[in-house]
């Protein structure tokens, strides 16, 4: 283990370049196996951990770029501004003017959030009303819910139904896709996709494009980050 000043200069020049990693790899660049030391040097600089992969990738403080959404991704690993998954989709409720479902913070997220929804929901955190068999989540407190919940109804009354939405995994490999490729339509994702091994239909594309509203967006509403 180097001086402890040559440790915070070498993690600097470490996450420079890497940006992301795991703690195995940030303590290889320390040449310690001391979780406790690795820590002591990222507390001093300032660090965040990733609300995917279970918290396992760190960053430093100063690195992500956050969108407009506060979602900041590079080489898979998903950050947030608000840091825990759990407190990201708390604020993402308590702010939206009709709530969210299920699939609509999964696409936003770019992962499962079934379990982290429960969680709230049980710890009386958000509420949730049933609208179309389907789960709207909403604010904890009830006018803000009321008001959440009205919104939603106006919108459900003035949309279409929306096209039945393929699988998760076909759900989160267009949406990777689109994070790489912001601009890329439908044909494009279908190429991009195959060139990876993917067989997914263009039909099946078109369905995530439409229940989530991609080909309405501009490009910069794709999170590109690196």
């Amino acid at each position: 283990m180097p001086h402890y000043a040559d440790a915070v200069q070498r993690i600097r020049r470490f996450f420079t370049n890497q940006k992301v990693a795991r703690i195995t790899v940030i303590k290889e660049s320390l040449k310690t196996s001391s979780r406790t030391t690795v820590f002591r040097v990222l507390s001093k600089i300032g660090y965040q951990t990733s609300y995917s992969h279970a918290g396992s990738y760190y960053t430093l403080g100063d690195i992500p770029k956050f969108d407009a959404d506060g979602l900041w991704s590079c080489r898979g690993a998903l950050f947030s501004r608000h840091r825990t998954l759990r407190a990201t989709i708390l604020h993402r409720i308590d702010t939206g003017p009709a709530g969210h479902t299920d699939p609509e913070l999964r696409a936003w997220l770019g992962l499962r959030v079934r379990d982290a929804l429960l969680d709230l929901v049980q710890s009386k955190e958000i509420g949730r009303a049933k609208l179309n068999e389907r789960y709207l989540y909403v604010s904890v407190d009830r006018t803000r819910a009321q008001a959440q919940i009205a919104q939603r109804q106006r919108l459900l009354s003035v949309q279409p139904t929306p096209a039945p939405v393929p699988e998760l995994e076909v759900v989160i490999d267009v949406l990777l896709a689109m994070i790489h490729q912001p601009k890329a339509g439908p044909a494009e994702v279908v190429s991009i996709l195959r060139r990876q091994n993917r067989a997914i239909s263009r039909e099946q594309v078109e369905a995530v494009f439409a229940c989530y509203g991609l080909c309405k967006k501009k490009p910069r509403s794709i999170r590109s980050r690196r």
